[in-house]
């Protein structure tokens, strides 16, 4: 394995993640790929992981698409493209090949050995990517034990110079705090305690879930491919100020917060990690915790969009991972509102035909959640998906009962107000469940 980039370039105190590195992305055409449905183009591949490099912050000297006719079991390419690669590399100064596809311990050696730089695949780039983002204590520990899991295939006679990362998990390097443990029954034992503590994460997620589930307040989860805007989104319904940037995988831990809606009361919407087509399976496996979250949920709102070019295929890529989850159909179904955002950048004929698409019923709704647009819409039809069955109450309050005044306008809706005989006389509808916590109050 080679060794850290990080000092031949800058370093970011403040993220923590190696940046500046120059680098070229190839995105190689496998032979055994066959046609889907609704399947990106090679270009739009390239395009994507070209953007999931620039996400880590690497100087994107280069991207072209490698046609293989078969692959090499030793380097994936043949020796006329390790040849042209190779050339290509030097050309450009580049000192990080991100090769999007899977590639093997013995193919990352050989290719590291015949283009003179520092060699990553998909999934090497994509862990690269969560180590940097990680805020919180679970998303670190959720991205180490991913990391570790991917690194163990790899440990070869060099696998000793790897680095624990401030930010970055060992790819592209950077100043290491603490050296990983050489011995492979060590890492073993870090995987089973890295294993437990996101167990006991799980069981403390699951009382948190148990507690809301107590009270009345359902909960929205947002879900979507990256960059779709769900961090965008998220700030306009709750006014809070997640990081919300034009940047692939902006968001990695789950952020929370209650919001009042007419009739409802308080809900809480959840803004979750975004999808990737080909998402790797160590990571999959170590976000389980955070993706329970989805499972849990009253109402997804699947958000998209519908200004990329893919925008079809990144619907199916995030229903291929709810289907995993087992919350699209079955006994774990949870119900799902699409939100087709990002209008503000559609030109005339798109803008017409989604605002017909969202016209034809309730399940989807065109949205811009950097304007506003659509926005008001959005929160009836999220009423409307979780309001259960009201009653009409007549009730009668002393003026000077603020208290409850103001808790049947935040948990019910006020059909009449008036004042009569010095006192308040209301007509509200309230849920079953809300009229037996308003007779505790």
């Amino acid at each position: 394995m080679s060794e850290p980039l990080a000092a031949t370039r800058g370093f970011d105190s403040e993220k923590g993640i190696s940046f500046g590195n120059p680098a070229i992305v190839v995105h190689p055409v496998l032979p055994s790929r066959r046609p889907v449905a609704r399947a990106r183009s090679p270009e739009a591949r390239l395009e994507e992981i070209a953007g999931l490099a620039e996400a880590i912050r690497l100087d994107v000297r280069a991207a072209e698409v490698v046609k293989l006719r078969e692959t090499s079991p030793g380097s994936l390419f043949g020796k006329g493209q390790m040849e042209r690669l190779a050339t290509l590399v030097q050309a450009c100064e580049a000192e990080v090949v991100v090769v999007d596809a899977a590639v093997s311990p013995v193919q990352q050696k050989n290719l590291e050995s015949a283009l003179k730089a520092k060699v990553i695949d998909r999934t090497g780039l994509i862990l690269e990517i969560f180590g940097a983002r990680a805020a919180t204590a679970e998303g670190r520990l959720q991205v180490e034990l991913a990391h570790l899991e991917y690194q163990a295939g790899r440990l070869v006679r060099s696998w000793t110079h790897l680095e624990r990362q401030r930010g970055g998990y060992g790819f592209l390097g950077g100043p290491g705090e603490t050296q990983i443990e050489t011995d492979r029954r060590l890492l073993r034992d870090r995987i089973s305690r890295l294993k437990k503590e996101l167990e006991s994460v799980r069981r403390t997620r699951s009382l948190h879930r148990a507690r809301r589930q107590r009270t009345p307040h359902p909960v929205i989860a947002l879900v979507g491919y990256t960059n779709a805007g769900k961090s965008t989104l998220f700030n306009r319904l709750t006014g809070a100020e997640v990081m919300a940037k034009d940047l692939l995988f902006a968001t990695l831990d789950p952020t929370m917060r209650s919001i009042p809606l007419p009739g409802l009361g308080k809900i809480i919407l959840s803004d979750t990690v975004g999808f990737v087509s080909d998402l790797p399976t160590e990571l999959v496996a170590a976000f389980r915790a955070t993706l329970e979250e989805v499972t849990e949920a009253d109402l997804l709102v699947h958000v998209r969009d519908l200004s990329h070019p893919d925008s079809d295929a990144q619907k199916t890529d995030v229903e291929n991972v709810l289907e995993s989850l087992g919350v699209l159909d079955g006994p774990g179904h949870v119900p799902m509102l699409e939100v087709l955002n990002k209008a503000d950048l559609l030109d005339e004929d798109m803008r017409a035909a989604a605002a017909e698409r969202s016209g034809r019923g309730s399940d989807t709704v065109l949205v811009s959640a950097l304007t506003g647009e659509g926005i008001e819409r959005l929160k009836r039809l999220l009423v409307e998906r979780l309001r259960t069955p009201t009653e009409l109450v007549s009730l009668s309050l002393h003026p000077g009962d603020g208290q409850r005044l103001a808790w049947l306008h935040a948990h019910g809706e006020i059909v009449r107000q008036e004042e009569q005989g010095g006192r308040i006389e209301l007509q509200v509808r309230l849920t079953t469940e809300a009229q037996s916590r308003y007779r505790t109050l």
